[in-house]
Formats: C-alpha cells, sequence, structure tokens
C-alpha cells in the first residue's frame, strides 16, 4: 500500500490541518509525515508540506502559526464598520499594491527552515505554484524520478514563498534563481488530484494499491443569486473558483482510484463553515480553528489510524541528492 497526504491551501487557516494532524501525531511513534510515501500541498498546505516532508513534527508546525501568524497577517483596526473596512482595504490593493509585506513570513520560514534545500526531505514532494511570466504551471518536485533533475537543489524556503504568494496578499516571489512565482492556488489549491495522478503516472504506483489522506482548510457555505451580474457576483468568484476546483480535483482522484464503488480510497477531512467567518487572514480564529480540528481528530482517528499510522512508510531514496 501507498500512502499520501495533501494539504489544501487557506491562509492562516492551515492552523486547522496543522492542528489536526497534530492531535492524530500525539499517539504515534514518529512525526506523522513519516508515515507518508508521498505529501502534496498548495500555499498554506504547502509550507506544512515542506515541513512535514524535512521531519517537523505537526506539533511544531501549528506553533509556527499559533506564534507567528499575527505578525505574518498583522491585524489593524481602521475605526470603520466591518463591511465597510473590508472594501476600503478591497481598493487599497487594487490602487496600491499587495495588502500585506511578505517580509514578516519569508523571516518566519527562514528561521525555521534555514537553508534546506527540497533534496533534504525525507518524503516525496509536490509543491504547485503558478509562473505568471508564461502563464504555466510549476511544480516543485523531489528528486523521485530521473527525469527531476533541478528541484531537489532549490531552498525550501523559497518553495513555500513561491506557493503561498496569494495574489492581492503576497506580492510574488522572486526564487534565488531569479524565477517570480506566485501562489499555486490559482490552479491547484486542491492538489490531490495532481498528487494522484503524480503516483500513478509518474511513480507507477498502482491505483488499487493507493490511500489518499486529503485535508482542507474549511469550506464555505455560499448562497449564490440567481440573478446574476459583476456586482453581485465579484465577490463570491475567487471562492467560487476554488470550490469548482477542489471538486473537480477529488473528482479525478476518485476515477483514478476506483474511490467510493469499488473501494474506499479517499479520505478527505474537512468541515462545512459560515461564509465569511474564518477569513484567510482573521489571525484572531486561530483558537477556534485549533479547537475544530482538535474536535474532528477525536472523531477521526479510530477511522485513520488502521487505513494510514500502522507502520512507517518505506524510506524515500531520492534518484539524485
Amino acid at each position: 500500500m501507498r500512502r499520501v497526504l495533501t494539504i489544501d491551501g487557506g491562509g492562516i487557516r492551515g492552523t486547522f490541518p496543522a492542528a489536526f494532524l497534530a492531535n492524530l501525531e500525539q499517539d504515534l511513534e514518529h512525526p506523522v509525515g513519516r508515515y507518508f510515501d508521498l505529501i502534496a500541498g498548495t500555499s498554506t498546505g504547502g509550507i506544512i508540506a515542506i515541513g512535514l516532508a524535512l521531519g517537523m513534527r505537526a506539533k511544531d508546525i501549528l506553533k509556527f502559526y499559533e506564534d507567528k501568524g499575527p505578525a505574518i497577517f498583522a491585524q489593524t483596526r481602521s475605526g470603520l464598520p466591518g463591511w465597510l473596512a473590508r472594501y476600503a482595504r478591497f481598493g487599497r490593493c487594487l490602487l496600491w499594491g499587495p495588502k500585506y509585506s511578505a517580509k514578516p513570513l519569508c523571516d518566519a520560514l527562514i528561521e525555521v527552515l534555514g537553508e534546506r534545500r527540497l533534496g533534504d526531505a525525507q518524503t516525496r514532494l509536490m509543491i504547485p505554484a503558478w509562473h505568471p511570466q508564461t502563464q504555466c504551471v510549476y511544480i516543485f518536485k523531489t528528486a523521485h524520478h530521473p527525469r527531476l533533475k533541478t528541484d531537489y537543489k532549490e531552498l525550501a524556503v523559497d518553495a513555500a514563498m513561491a506557493t503561498a504568494a496569494a495574489p492581492t496578499y503576497f506580492a510574488q516571489h522572486i526564487t534565488a534563481n531569479d524565477v517570480g512565482l506566485v501562489d499555486g492556488g490559482l490552479w491547484a489549491n486542491n492538489p490531490t488530484g495532481i498528487a494522484v495522478v503524480e503516483a500513478i503516472a509518474t511513480l507507477g504506483w498502482a491505483p488499487d494499491d493507493l490511500k489518499v489522506l486529503s485535508i482542507g482548510c474549511l469550506e464555505d457555505i455560499k448562497i449564490v443569486r440567481k440573478a446574476y451580474g459583476a456586482a453581485r457576483l465579484a465577490p463570491q468568484l475567487a471562492s467560487l473558483f476554488m470550490a469548482g476546483q477542489s471538486y473537480g480535483s477529488l473528482g479525478i482522484a476518485q476515477i483514478l482510484t476506483g474511490d467510493p464503488h469499488e473501494r474506499k480510497a479517499i479520505y478527505r477531512i474537512s468541515q462545512p463553515v459560515p461564509d465569511g467567518f474564518y477569513a484567510l487572514d482573521n489571525t484572531r480564529r486561530i483558537r477556534d480553528l485549533k479547537d475544530r480540528a482538535f474536535a474532528e481528530a477525536r472523531i477521526q482517528r479510530p477511522i485513520l489510524q488502521p487505513a494510514f499510522f500502522r507502520e512507517p512508510a518505506e524510506e524515500f531514496v531520492p534518484v539524485y541528492r
């Protein structure tokens, strides 16, 4: 059996998957990342994925969100009513650029990851980004196939900053190789589909030998009016596209693995929440996110333990070092 872990994007809502995994990890002998053969993560999920693949414990990644989140997404009070403040911030982004400086995030990641490279990963890794210059997908990968000769040399911080460079929130990230990249969530916010494709098409693993733990960053419940107009639909476009991509990604993974008609292969963990209650940059909700995740882990532990956590995965031996 081959075990795959995927983690969605979602800003500070990455606290949810980090806390969920930290709770599961309490009963495990090894760091939770050691129990998977392939880990894929996008945006905030990419940061978690990189940390896990490098051998970090999930509890330390959760602490990163709790300790560094407020500085990364510095909350300011304008004195304006909530709805007016939101539109003022949106207008400022349109006129003046990104809402936040990326420096606090970069400094925090350097503090944790240092000079480590993707080639230091103990688990196969996929981190989606987007290359706006060529309008092409850009996926950082470990050297888990003979043709993957370059990415393992890349700094882990560069991959994390690139996949998390969400437009309007942060400026594009320029890597050490002078490549400008932005958030992989533009095309693969839920990376489950591309991870399963990688497992089958690149790694040659049998579809009926795969089990996938797919963790989301909560699902906003939206009501779309029947009368579609630009003014009414514009504020919801991003989340609607994200939801559509997520369902498409899961659908691809299900078709390829035979889930759920032939066997149970995809274990999706997420929760529906009221629209707008957990903003991607609202660090005041960190404790609530942790609360939700720990409660969810309590329910899911007896289901996931026999499927994923009986013993660590086989040692990953990269093609290149």
